[in-house]
């Protein structure tokens, strides 16, 4: 069965986490997509309960895995070939560290996002201002 990784492909922390996954990652029917480009399977996450603004989601057949449960369960299925995903996997397969750890990782992605312009979530209008100007 297909395991699919749904992530913030705006978040260059997010996008790095994905994409080593898929390539060192050591999953088998490994799929990664970018929740913030995909619309349609946002719009399908958000109707279940689910937002991108909330963290990254794993999918396996009707199951869905949110935010640091997610990023747990990914790192308890890698096998990972490089140094930085074994240590990760190690970081992050207890969901207890997880559900410590990803709180940190939620305010990275945030800044990143931040310092990009780009909004925390893809749904939300964005506010732009001219500079000088306060909002």
């Amino acid at each position: 069965m297909t395991l699919t990784l749904v992530y913030d492909g705006g978040c260059p922390f997010c996008r790095y986490f994905a994409l080593r996954s898929e390539l060192v990652g050591g999953i088998k029917h490994l799929e990664i997509r970018d929740g913030r480009t995909d619309n349609a399977l946002r719009s399908h996450l958000q109707q279940q309960g689910h937002r991108l603004a909330d963290g990254a989601m794993l999918l396996e057949g009707e199951r869905i895995w949110h935010g640091s449960a997610a990023i747990a369960e990914l790192c308890r299925r890698m096998r990972p070939s490089d140094p930085l995903m074994t240590l990760m996997g190690q970081l992050f397969r207890d969901k207890g560290r997880a559900a410590g750890l990803y709180p940190s990782l939620l305010l990275a992605r945030r800044l990143a996002l931040n310092f990009q312009g780009l909004p925390v979530d893809p749904d939300a209008k964005q506010i732009c201002t001219a500079p000088g100007v306060a909002s």
